[in-house]
């Protein structure tokens, strides 16, 4: 049977994402009632999906199971947009709009918006410890998923990113602090997605890695020619807020168009990752092109 285009891929894999996602949330009618809500809020209803469609296209890739699949993209999932919310709050960003709406600080308040990512983060570990998987590798799923969000990985990237702004880092300096802000959980969501499967290979493992390392740079590169270029509507958050924040991006260390000229090379070291794969990883392909190709 022919596999179905990207686009109606994309969109079958963002309503089953938005179907799981619906499911693995408290309903708004549970006590608490307000935090609830509001999880539902920011949760659902918005957003690309990149990292539910990355673990989708792995676990593609690896045979993984249809229920094991929306469990790893719901917890990918809530792990990113915990970090989104309390990246908009006054003490990070400081942001009013995300996702075309009023940030949930802006919608609720500032103490709801900060339990609201603390339960999102405890929920996607809830979410994920529900597979049905072998236990051995479900407990290396989970410590994958931890160390990705925690010091080593996102949130490390984060308190590197608050720290260095109005200073004038070098290239390395701001890849090193891309790789954990952004990287580490698309990587994850990759290799979260192939294990949903079955257990990897260490060439697997490396050919993963690698993909993943060209995609999560390409990701952040795209992000701040886009923040630099598109407008608000567009982007469904404030565009300018990195030069009005006086942060390092890819535009303010080499220019426009060197950053999307770094983009494109990226791309194609992302599909050079996947040769010992074959046509059977077109999907990450086709994502790769997304990333990088997006207008928002």
């Amino acid at each position: 049977m022919t596999a179905p285009a990207f686009s109606a891929w994309t969109q079958e894999v963002q309503l089953e994402v938005e179907r799981a996602l619906d499911a693995f949330l408290p309903p708004a009618t549970a006590v608490p009632h307000k935090l609830h809500e509001a999880m539902r809020y920011t949760t659902l209803g918005g957003g690309k999906r990149v990292r539910p469609l990355l673990a989708y296209a792995a676990g593609a890739l690896f045979g993984a199971d249809a229920a094991a699949l929306a469990r790893v993209a719901g917890a990918v999932e809530m792990i990113h947009v915990y970090s989104l919310v309390h990246d908009d709050m006054p003490c990070m960003d400081d942001d009013a709009l995300r996702r075309g709406k009023p940030t949930v600080h802006v919608a609720y308040d500032e103490a709801t918006a900060l339990l609201v990512g603390d339960t999102l983060q405890a929920q996607a570990f809830e979410v994920l410890a529900g597979a049905d998987l072998p236990p051995a590798r479900l407990v290396q799923m989970m410590r994958l998923l931890a160390q990705a969000a925690g010091s080593a990985g996102m949130c490390g990237g984060q308190a590197i990113d608050l720290d260095s702004v109005g200073l004038a880092l070098k290239r390395e300096e701001l890849e090193r602090m891309h790789q954990l802000k952004t990287g580490a959980m698309l990587r994850v969501s990759v290799v979260l997605g192939a294990l949903a499967g079955r257990d990897l290979a260490a060439d697997e493992l490396q050919a993963l890695d690698k993909y993943s390392a060209a995609v999560g740079l390409a990701f952040q590169v795209v992000d701040d020619v886009l923040d630099a270029t598109a407008d608000s509507a567009t982007l469904g958050k404030t565009a300018g807020k990195d030069a009005a924040d006086n942060k390092p991006t890819y535009v303010s260390i080499l220019g426009l168009e060197p950053s999307r000229a770094l983009a494109e090379q990226l791309r194609r070291e992302a599909h050079d990752a996947l040769a010992p794969f074959g046509d059977n990883a077109q999907r990450l392909r086709e994502l790769a092109d997304l990333i990088v190709q997006r207008k928002a």
